[in-house]
């Protein structure tokens, strides 16, 4: 499957509309099959005339059907009205990309499909009935199941407040967002380390491809573009990784030795768009926690409680993957490496979490005694010294920033304390540490 084909499907996946149009379909196609089987005779008359189906007659079957049409359709646009002033709330107390994950929120989708395919069903029954003097046909079974919906109706709208209710707290989007970010992790991370192979080193014959295309990269098929790359004779350095903004004209690979059709090649391999998606860039799926909390330290909000939850997300997916590890980017094709892609490393991922965070808390010594524990707790599980060395780097420097902008003597010697707790734990393990404090 190509790279443009996975991305419109990714595409038509997350969109609002598709779950409530198969739902309109769904009332449309159930009316109309309904409405045959009345016609056909085959429901028998003393199933008619009990009272499990409906029995009036055509006048109060339209007056019924009117009902349940117009209520519907009045609720649809109540249930309208209700989400865009969510969405609007989310985007100004937590960020506009995030209004991604109340669009594609199955819950509203469902609700407001509910209402749309129930006002359609009652449509589409309602031409259907025939009074006395137009010649007599009340669809009973039809009526019964209209009936049926409008109750299922008054459940949804029961549970759609309070879904929403749910969905606005700023703890229930940062979980949601959090999941999000171990799928990725475990989707773009392996439990098996990769072998690593010696990079391809460029002599003077290397040409650079340029792309006249712009968009960020939302889609690669690094197999596909491997293949050929191999096919061809030829190495291939992606200077771009998913996620990345892609300028026009400006060089996106090098080619060692250029071929023909290169340009092409890549531009089928690849899939741009006008905004990042984290099915393939983890980076992203971080930022977005990240992003809630620096609105969170704004000025405006100051809500550092929101920071921590954050921080504890984030500490969370760094101890996820202790024992995974990360692509090398390197993809091999008869023993020789075909296709070099720049991937996330564990030293950018960290700093694509903890660097604005700790910016914007300057001055906020709840927030970076936080960090400094989470820290602390992920040096607990982590070991490997390459690692370590990235998390001491940036406990060292939340403690300088704490020295610089923390004026109170007391709340410096508390971030001070979580500092030397930090080191202890990076130096001697949690093992040592529990003993130490035990003592």
């Amino acid at each position: 499957m190509t790279a443009r084909i996975r991305q419109l499907l990714n595409a038509v996946g997350e969109t609002f509309w598709l779950l409530p149009a198969a739902l309109v379909v769904t009332g449309i196609l159930l009316a109309v099959g309904l409405v045959e089987l009345d016609r056909s005779g085959l429901v028998p008359q003393w199933l008619i005339e009990s009272p499990f189906l409906y029995n009036g007659g055509g006048t109060g079957a339209r007056t019924l059907l009117g009902a349940v049409a117009s209520s519907t359709i009045g609720v649809a646009g109540t249930v309208f009205s209700i989400t865009i002033a969510s969405l609007s709330l989310a985007a100004g107390q937590m960020g506009p990309r995030l209004l991604r994950n109340f669009v594609k929120d199955r819950g509203n989708q469902f609700t407001l499909g509910a209402f749309l395919g129930t006002f359609s069903y009652a449509l589409m029954v309602l031409r259907s009935v025939r009074t006395q003097e137009e010649g007599p046909f009340v669809p009973h079974a039809a009526l019964t199941a209209g009936i049926l919906l409008a109750f299922l109706c008054v459940g949804v709208l029961v549970f759609f407040v309070g879904h929403m209710a749910g969905r606005i707290n700023v703890d229930t989007v940062i979980e949601l967002v959090s999941r999000d970010v171990g799928n990725a992790i475990r989707r773009l991370t392996s439990t098996d380390a990769p072998a690593p192979v010696a990079v391809p080193s460029f002599t003077d014959a290397v040409a650079a491809v340029a792309d006249p295309r712009q968009g960020y990269l939302q889609e690669l098929d690094a197999d596909q573009l491997a293949d050929w790359a191999a096919a061809h004779d030829c190495t291939i350095q992606l200077l771009v990784r998913p996620g990345d903004y892609v300028f026009p004209g400006a060089a996106i690979a090098l080619a060692e030795p250029a071929r023909d059709g290169i340009d092409r090649a890549i531009r089928r391999a690849t899939a741009l768009g006008g905004q990042r998606v984290s099915r393939i860039d983890l980076e992203f799926a971080v930022r977005q926690l990240v992003e809630i909390a620096v609105r969170a330290l704004s000025p405006g909000i100051n809500d550092p409680h929101t920071a921590m939850s954050v921080l504890d997300r984030l500490g969370a997916a760094l101890c996820a993957i202790v024992s995974r590890h990360l692509p090398l980017g390197q993809i091999e094709r008869g023993g020789q490496v075909a296709l070099v892609v720049p991937v996330v490393d564990y030293d950018g991922l960290v700093d694509a979490m903890f660097h604005l965070i700790r910016q914007n808390a300057a001055g906020s010594v709840a927030v970076l005694i936080r960090m400094l524990e989470v820290l602390t707790v992920i040096a607990g599980v982590e070991r490997r010294p390459e690692r370590l060395a990235v998390l001491r780097r940036h406990a060292d420097l939340v403690l300088g920033d704490g020295e610089r902008d923390v004026s109170t003597p007391a709340d410096l010697d508390d971030l001070k304390g979580r500092h030397r707790r930090f080191t202890a734990m990076q130096t001697i393990g949690p093992i040592s540490m529990a003993e130490r404090e035990a003592t």
